[in-house]
């Protein structure tokens, strides 16, 4: 899942001032090149400023998604060469911030619309999941499947874990997995989500089981980085030891 880019209008700011500030431009640039080719033979010039033009664009893109880039390369090249400003400092100042407002605001209802969204599909999936064989589920809305049985001893909230695990989307996306790092981890067990808490408790060390997590023991309305607010997860982990 994409993460979300939360840079905002200053970043792109303070990038054109990075250009101006490193440039020792001597006033005789030319104007607007609409094509450019450069390559390692080119002058070391023309490479810092190609460079810095595209990590300025590419570190920003997300945050100004409709910018009109013709208006951005007049304004660019105004500010640049001493040309007079087409709007003064404070009509400029007023409509980032303007912008950026309406930016925030349109995020925080798509994130809603999001998580109005997941929580319907989750609760969908859930009460057919419910269902299938083999499926059991606790007081507070954790599903499980058992796998694998294991044989060892079952962990305590307090105790430390050794863990290989799957984690997914209900849509199969795979958003997390120790076996694509080609290592477990170890983490204590009281400080992880509280689907995971409760579910490797029910474990024993062997054991392999597959987790259905609501959204409310899961990331709940926050969500988390890849995953969006309201999401109901699967994972499948195995229980390799408790420490």
């Amino acid at each position: 899942m994409k993460k979300i880019n939360t840079l905002t209008i200053s970043a792109l700011a303070s990038a054109m001032l990075l250009v101006t500030g490193c440039s020792t431009n001597n006033g005789n640039q030319e104007s607007a090149v609409k094509s450019v080719s450069v390559t390692e033979q080119s002058s070391a010039t023309e490479k810092v400023g190609y460079s810095l033009g595209y990590m300025m664009a590419e570190g920003n893109k997300d945050a100004v998604q409709d910018l009109d880039l013709d208006m951005f390369e007049q304004g660019f090249r105004d500010g640049y060469e001493g040309n007079d400003s087409a709007l003064t400092q404070e009509q400029m100042e007023e409509v980032l911030m303007t912008y950026q407002k309406e930016q925030e605001e349109k995020f925080v209802q798509d994130m809603q619309n999001k998580a109005e969204e997941n929580k319907a599909a989750g609760e969908a999936f859930l009460a057919k999941n419910a269902k299938k064989e083999g499926v059991q589920v606790t007081d507070s809305g954790l599903q499980y499947k058992v796998i694998e049985a294991g044989t060892g001893k079952s962990p305590k909230a307090t105790d430390i874990v050794e863990v290989n695990y799957e984690g997914k989307l209900i849509d199969g996306t795979v958003f997390d997995s120790s076996y694509e790092r080609g290592e477990p981890i170890e983490f204590p067990l009281n400080q992880v989500i509280a689907g995971w808490t409760e579910g490797l408790q029910l474990m024993k060390e062997g054991g392999k089981y597959e987790f259905y997590i609501p959204a409310d023991i899961a990331y709940g309305e926050a969500g988390n980085a890849g995953i969006e607010p309201n999401s109901t997860l699967i994972f499948t982990v195995e229980l390799l030891s408790v420490k």
